[in-house]
């Protein structure tokens, strides 16, 4: 044993077994090597083996982040100039090079952010490893016998965040969407394309492995008793089928899943559907577990999950045993290792209209209602006139747009290389061919969109983007350069989403604040003058709060006057409405199935193709259309403006300001102002999401209140269902009217109590880390003025220099 040791052990007040360390010939080495079941046999007393394992932890931590200190200060002392940057032959008609197209590019972006970028990646997770080491280490050290130390303590645990920016991304089968999810991620292998038939009601949600260095697909299921539910219906409608019409999508939607399960064998028997033995390869599925497949390889993760995602175009050519079973899967993850393009951001590959299923409907409302961008992949051929595309956007406009937190929407027409009677035409013929008529279809799909009126309440000009890609240009570069592909744009996108929130520089920066706070009140320099910064502070804390109040009275008073008029045209026109849907033109057999869907599915009825009907907006509509524009300027998806005509972001409580008066509270003052940037990310976060819930409450409130009348027209059988159930619906809406009016003041009540909150949480949070800054009582704080440098130093590395601000 070595004095470290023995030294340490003195140190920790564990003197009784040193003779223990010494007898086993513990060295400095071996003290931080040793695992539980060894510190057991050394310390044989709980009480004294418990301090010891918390000791050696901290212990570790101190020399983990040492090092890595030593690691980031090599790197900076060495690092090499960039290599100079070979002239590339033109690959466009600009004739600009590929260094000259990247200067264009980098003169664009802040110096702090090139610094950022041109940082090698491994220096940038060598700090962040550090600085967490650094806070874990600090938060052990603060005790839990004082307001402050508590108070501190919780600001470092909510430093673990990881902010996720949802893309969303719909096309047809055949459209190219895999092809260019795999070209823009790098991954040329991992989602399958080909022969295999994509299956429209599996979400597939693809990010970053952030825990492994192996590809991954963890599979989440339907219930068993959902599924016994669907065999069900199955079997109903499948019976009622045997003498009508079997060419509709419903009957063969209902065959394809069957079959893909269980091959022939439903078709003899519907008895035993559930039996275990058709899920043998899927104990998950029974059990309500998750299945989580790895794989050292894209390509093999992507033959491991295809069974659960798509289904085989060539079914009995070889593969009638083989079993799919994408019908019992709600949503499939694959995580994909080391990819820079999904270190924050998650791209989500999601059917058209949804889906009869009720769980997998509303997952897939909450991740559309949560997508920050939206892509809408289709051929370029027919995207202009690509009626599926136009309806997918129409019918998720409410959802994504001032019912949900997009900001974008990117047309993306693929297959931009493919072109008839080429096989005569030069390289630099073909090239010309291709850019004229990639502007020829983006000026197309730019006018057909201003004629989309329904998609345009939720969305402005500059919201819509379109771009013009080639997957398989961008790989072989036969006629196109891959700048020309645009794939780049979209690898770029992704790339400034997942900057947005690079956890890097987040994380060190709030630590730098927190560590400020602590070191500050050491100090106590600020105490002479304490009493005045308090007051200057809470002067203009309830100035802001003022304005925040008198914003959102103005903004209630323009809902209700907004929905008032929506009232009184609900009012008069619910029976020109009503008749549309219910009489004009639609009899026959036809019209009773969709309308017994329409009943059975509480108003709500999503084919496999075209336009999904929903009752219950078409009767809240004129709510709807009153409160639009109203709600858009209120709620607008653009970050930077913030909600409440951006009320919210710009509150502050002057600290810049003050710090050049009271210097001494300049450590103070500098977590103020990161308390300030937290409370208001925090609360736009909670705006983003709750704001969702006032703009649905108009559909919803209508939908409970018809619910009665859909259940009684349900019950009807015999010879004049279809008369029973239009009348049943009808009188129902009659005796029903004042539905508007509670719609109205459901809205409104959840708009006060959001306003109530977001109040009442900003004055009680900067209230108390005002408090806790300037008036907390006498505490005993570690001293971190030597972890403060440290993060210090890493602070001005990440902002490119020691004055900037982020």
């Amino acid at each position: 044993m070595d004095d470290f040791v023995r030294n340490k052990l003195l140190e920790w007040g564990l003197s009784e077994w040193v003779e223990k360390f010494k007898d086993e010939q513990i060295d400095a080495e071996s003290l931080c090597e040793l695992d539980d079941r060894e510190i057991d046999n050394l310390i044989t007393k709980a009480g004294p083996r418990v301090k010891f394992k918390k000791k050696l932890k901290l212990l570790k931590l101190e020399q983990e982040h040492e090092e890595a200190a030593g690691l980031v200060q090599c790197e900076q002392e060495h690092e090499e100039v960039p290599d100079v940057v070979q002239v590339l032959p033109s690959t466009s008609d600009t004739g600009k090079r590929k260094s000259d197209l990247q200067s264009d590019a980098s003169r664009l972006q802040s110096p702090a952010k090139r610094q950022r970028q041109s940082m090698p990646g491994f220096a940038e997770s060598i700090i962040l490893s550090d600085v967490k080491n650094i806070m874990t280490f600090v938060h052990a050290r603060l005790n839990d016998q004082d307001k402050l130390s508590a108070f501190l303590k919780k600001k470092i645990s909510d430093l673990e965040t990881d902010k996720r920016e949802l893309v969303g991304v719909f096309g047809k089968t055949g459209a190219g969407k895999s092809s260019l999810i795999n070209a823009i991620i790098k991954e040329k292998n991992l989602l399958p394309s080909g022969s295999i038939n994509a299956c429209t009601s599996v979400m597939i949600k693809l990010e970053a492995n952030t825990h492994s260095s192996e590809y991954e697909a963890e599979i989440e299921f339907i219930t068993k008793e959902e599924w016994n539910d669907e065999l069900w219906s199955f079997r109903q409608f499948l019976r009622n089928k045997k003498n009508q019409d079997k060419e509709d999508e419903d009957y063969h939607d209902a065959v394809e899943k069957l079959s893909a399960l269980y091959g022939e064998d439903w078709r003899r028997s519907f008895e035993n559907l559930m039996d275990r033995k058709y899920f043998k390869e899927i104990p998950e599925f029974l059990e309500s577990r998750r299945k989580i497949l790895t794989c050292e390889s894209a390509n093999e993760l992507s033959a491991e999950f295809v069974k659960y995602t798509r289904s085989d175009s060539k079914q009995g050519e070889g593969n009638e045993g083989k079993k799919w079973f994408w019908p019992l899967v709600k949503c499939v993850t694959v995580r994909v290792p080391t990819n820079p393009f999904l270190q924050h951001v998650t791209l989500v590959d999601l059917p058209g209209n949804g889906d009869c299923n009720k769980s997998r409907d509303q997952m897939w409302k909450g991740i559309l209602g949560n997508c920050s961008t939206v892509w809408i992949v289709t051929e370029i051929n027919r995207a202009a006139s690509e009626k599926e595309a136009w309806e997918i956007l129409e019918s998720v406009s409410s959802l994504i747009g001032n019912g949900g937190k997009c900001q974008q929407i990117h047309f993306i027409c693929t297959k931009s290389d493919l072109l008839d009677d080429s096989d005569d035409l030069s390289s630099a013929d073909v090239h010309d061919l291709i850019t004229e008529r990639n502007v020829q279809a983006t000026d197309a799909i730019k006018k057909e969109f201003n004629k989309q009126s329904k998609i345009r309440k939720h969305f402005t000009d500059d919201s819509f983007k379109v771009f013009t890609v080639s997957s398989k240009e961008f790989l072989k570069e036969n006629y196109l350069s891959p700048e020309e592909t645009e794939i780049p744009k979209l690898q770029r996108f992704l790339q400034d989403l997942n900057d947005c929130h690079s956890e890097t520089v987040n994380y060190v920066t709030r630590a730098h604040r927190i560590l400020s706070l602590i070191q500050g009140a050491i100090s106590r320099g600020v105490d002479s003058k304490k009493g005045e910064v308090c007051e200057e502070l809470e002067r203009n804390m309830s100035l802001q709060l003022d304005n925040v109040r008198k914003e959102m009275e103005d903004t209630y008073t323009a809902f209700k006057k907004c929905l008032d008029d929506g009232v009184e045209k609900s009012k008069c026109s619910y029976g020109e409405k009503l008749k549309n849907f219910l009489y004009d033109g639609k009899n026959g057999g036809a019209f009773y199935n969709l309308l017994k869907c329409v009943v059975e599915n509480g108003g709500v009825y999503k084919p496999k193709k075209g336009k999904p009907i929903n009752l219950n907006m078409k009767l809240a509509s004129c709510l709807i259309d009153s409160i639009g524009a109203e709600f858009r300027k209120t709620f607008l998806n653009e970050v930077k403006c913030g909600a409440f005509s951006g009320v919210i972001n710009t509150f502050t409580l002057n600290a810049d300001s003050l710090i050049e008066e009271y210097q001494n509270a300049e450590l103070q003052l500098r977590f103020l102002k990161t308390e300030e940037e937290k409370i208001e990310a925090k609360l736009n976060r909670i705006i983003q999401k709750q704001m969702k819930k006032v703009y649905s409450s108009l559909t919803e409130t209508v939908e409970n209140i018809m619910e009665e009348g859909y259940k009684k027209a349900l019950a009807f059988t015999g010879e004049d269902t279809l008369y029973n159930m239009r009348e049943t619906i009808k009188n129902h809406v009659h005796s029903k009217k004042d539905m508007f009016e509670q719609a109205k003041n459901t809205m409104l009540e959840k708009l006060h109590d959001l306003m109530v909150y977001v109040l009442e949480t900003l004055e009680k949070t900067m209230k108390e880390s005002i408090g806790l800054s300037f008036k907390a009582e006498e505490c005993l704080l570690p001293d971190v003025s030597t972890e403060l440098k440290m993060v210090k130093k890493h602070y001005d590395l990440l902002v490119g220099t020691p004055d900037d601000e982020i």
